[in-house]
């Protein structure tokens, strides 16, 4: 705890490396545009409509939208924009997703205190670093396996928790007190793969955590005090949500190790176990071209839990034999493409998906949290087309460059915002190093 709370103290002064610097604002845009898009949504639109209701104090900016509220109300309303979808970024180690809910965080504790630039992107870094290790330190891959316990929510409470405080400015005695905050709050379980609507999922992996970090640091900013150390003695936060704990981890690299440089951003926006079949047969059709009409069978072969995610599902997004379709008819899958649920039922859509078989493999799941895949084609004269992704585009592995990241931005951006507020908002995000009050991007995130 002594050295955590320190390094957590120090955060907002200290300089970043120009690596991490360049990541933090690439994960901050992919983060924004997610909000973005996310206003066309049903759990975003359910958080608009919830934060106007809320709205309180008008301190800080709902993005999508016309309003201003009080940060902790705009810290959970972003963060539901931000995850309404499967757009957002994912740090497979630690089995979370941390953009959707740090990034919320981080945007509604600067506005209101006012912070600038180079402090915003460092309290975000620190929230990568701080949530990510929080479940890597607490059971590893079988935390949220065994325990039934969700790794996104309890991540995501300490990296918004983290990152809300470095805005804040607090010294090492409040880092302590505001992470036995966080520690208090630190809940959610597995049900959130029944979810059909989004919106408890939106709730669970963003806006809870979002929320939570925020008031937080709110109630020890406002004085209130706690456990000094939340991590060892009795009934600590080690003891009572891991059985196999390494408190080492916690602290293990930090100023070294950055977390966002091992965050994946998205090339597809569908669900992560889905990204790699993506890459498979587009890598596949240019090395081979074929038509729809050419392909006898599709073979996916995914781990056998990623395969009980995306199995049929009622989503467009998340379900593997439609959007195995779609991409056999489009050659790509856009946002709209994605998020087309009447396309489901389209003859032309159901006769391609009737060709498509998902294997469940115990093999790759072997290989998790690396989300490997092995697409087999089979056309119609008897060529088999095989090919195996181990490293999907915009992973840490196989990273997308900035152009890559600022094209998918733009393109989910651009419907809401339109062309010309998209470019200014891009490029305002892209040297946010130079911004002297957060606030400043106020009038680029909103619409009327």
């Amino acid at each position: 705890m002594a050295r955590l709370s320190a390094y957590m103290s120090a955060a907002g002064e200290r300089a970043l490396p120009d690596e991490v610097i360049e990541k933090t604002k690439q994960h901050t845009l992919d983060t924004i545009a997610a909000m973005i898009s996310g206003s066309q949504l049903l759990a975003g639109q359910f958080a608009l409509r919830f934060a106007r209701a809320q709205r309180g104090e008008p301190i800080a900016t709902v993005a999508a939208s016309n309003i201003l509220c009080n940060p902790i109300e705009a810290a959970f309303a972003n963060a539901m924009l931000a995850h309404s979808d499967e757009t957002d970024d994912s740090h497979a180690p630690s089995q979370s997703h941390p953009g959707c809910s740090i990034v919320p965080a981080a945007l509604a504790a600067s506005e209101c205190f006012g912070i600038d630039g180079a402090r915003f992107l460092r309290s975000v870094a620190l929230g990568y670093d701080v949530g990510t290790r929080m479940t890597m330190s607490i059971g590893r891959p079988g935390f949220q396996t065994e325990n039934h316990m969700s790794t996104h929510s309890v991540a995501n409470v300490f990296g918004s928790t983290a990152a809300a405080a470095c805005a804040a400015a607090m010294n090492s005695q409040k880092m302590r007190w505001v992470l036995g905050y966080a520690a208090q709050e630190a809940s959610g379980t597995k049900a959130w793969q029944r979810d059909t609507d989004h919106i408890q999922k939106a709730f669970l992996f963003a806006g809870m955590g979002a929320r939570s970090g925020v008031t937080a640091v709110m109630l020890v900013q406002a004085g209130a005090t706690g456990v000094d150390d939340f991590f060892s003695g009795a009934d600590n936060f080690l003891s009572v949500f891991g059985s196999d704990t390494q408190a080492g981890i916690l602290t293990e690299k930090l100023g070294e190790r950055y977390e966002v440089t091992r965050t994946n951003i998205k090339k597809w926006t569908v669900g992560s176990p889905i990204q790699a079949p993506m890459d498979a047969l587009v890598n596949l059709q240019n090395k081979h071209p074929f038509t729809p009409a050419q392909v006898q069978q599709v073979v996916v072969r995914v781990a056998s839990s990623e395969g009980a995610l995306v199995g049929n599902r009622e989503m467009p997004d998340i379900c593997m034999q439609h959007l195995i379709a779609v991409m056999l008819l489009d050659k790509t899958i856009s946002f709209t493409a994605a998020h087309d649920k009447p396309r489901m039922q389209d003859p032309v859509v159901l006769r391609e998906r009737a060709k498509v078989r998902l294997v469940r493999d115990r093999d790759l799941e072997r290989l998790l949290p690396s989300r490997v895949s092995i697409v087999e084609v089979t056309l119609l004269d008897g060529t088999k087309l095989t090919e195996r992704v181990d490293a999907v585009r915009g992973t840490a592995q196989n990273p997308m460059p900035r152009d890559e990241v600022v094209a998918k931005a733009r393109d989910l951006m651009a419907p809401v915002l339109g062309a010309a507020a998209t470019t200014s908002l891009i490029e305002k995000i892209l040297s946010l190093e130079s911004v002297k009050n957060i606030r400043e991007i106020r009038p680029l995130l909103q619409r009327t």
